[in-house]
């Protein structure tokens, strides 16, 4: 398993927006995306006295970035865990508040890269997609016995396909012949089933579909809104979250939870605010920020990402 062909998204960027909250001797920074720790390793370079605390539900992951952490000793804390498990996480190591929060929302590089986790549409795999396998659906399931209606849904909700019904009739004839176990039959079906001038626009027309089940498998969204307000309730006063997101229903989340705690909350017409309606979340990052494009001429992978940053400035007075 070859690190080099982890690049981590946007990561000067990421070290910049967290790095005043970082720098004081004791800061606790959590990764709440471990993934294969490029990010953590970076932080804990970057950030000689600050500790980290790491998340992944990827085993594998966790496993790979624990030989790759391992020079950093008891700084680095790995934890099993989904990220909106984070305030049970902190509260079981005893840690009250943090510095910096990170999330990197993308697929991490070795599910895609290893055909047997049944990410990428590229090559066969078998339709898995669970992020950690000892638990849940897999997207084969989801294909196999997801009511035709639910299915609709999720490609139009998840993936943004436009052509969602034909893709699901199809669907629903192949996998009564057959069940589906493979990702092969499903890329070729799509690319059946679409009209010409679909297949025409942005890149691989099987992308779509393979994205809203990918976020179905994993409960991504319904995690993500648990997620980033926790992670916001657990910032320090000073304390600063970043947030890589790659797709619009992702992004939209993270704009939707900071704007809220970037507004003031008080009703109209008070000549004063008083400090319980004060915005508790000061914005670092004017709209999403995106990558340049000499890292995406690097990285491909990085092409869709949106970066947006907060930093908690009162507490919330309840």
């Amino acid at each position: 398993m070859s690190q080099s062909r982890h690049v981590p998204v946007m990561l000067q960027r990421c070290l910049d927006l967290l790095a005043p909250a970082l720098e004081a001797p004791g800061a606790v920074v959590v990764d709440c995306t471990l993934g294969l720790g490029g990010h953590s390793e970076a932080l804990l370079e970057q950030f000689p006295e600050a500790r980290l605390v790491a998340l992944d539900r990827d085993k594998e992951a966790l496993r790979l970035s624990g030989e790759r952490l391992a020079p950093f000793g008891d700084r680095a804390t790995l934890v099993h865990a989904v990220y909106d498990e984070l305030p049970e996480v902190l509260d079981r190591l005893g840690i009250a508040r943090v510095q910096g929060v990170l999330f990197d929302l993308g697929v991490s590089s070795m599910q895609l890269d290893e055909a047997d986790r049944g990410f990428a549409y590229a090559q066969d795999a078998p339709l898995d997609m669970r992020m950690d396998q000892t638990t849940g659906i897999s997207a084969a399931e989801v294909l196999n016995t997801y009511p035709p209606g639910e299915l609709v849904r999720i490609l139009r909700a998840y993936g943004e396909e436009k052509q969602a019904k034909r893709i699901v009739s199809a669907v629903v004839r192949e996998r009564d012949k057959e069940p589906f176990s493979n990702s092969a039959r499903l890329v070729e079906l799509i690319r059946d089933a679409l009209p010409q001038a679909a297949k025409r626009t942005g890149g691989n027309p099987a992308k779509r579909t393979f994205q809203a089940l990918r976020i179905e498998v994993n409960g991504e969204l319904s995690v993500l809104e648990r997620a980033i307000p926790a992670a916001v309730g657990a910032l320090a006063v000073g304390g600063r979250i970043a947030v890589l997101s790659y797709h619009s229903l992702e992004d939209r989340l993270v704009k939707q939870v900071f704007a809220a705690g970037a507004a003031t909350t008080a009703p109209p017409g008070l000549p004063v605010v008083p400090e319980q309606y004060q915005p508790r979340l000061k914005l670092l990052t004017r709209g999403a920020e995106l990558p340049t494009e000499e890292e995406v001429a690097d990285n491909r992978r990085a092409a869709p990402a949106r970066l947006r940053g907060a930093e908690r400035i009162r507490e919330a007075i309840e």
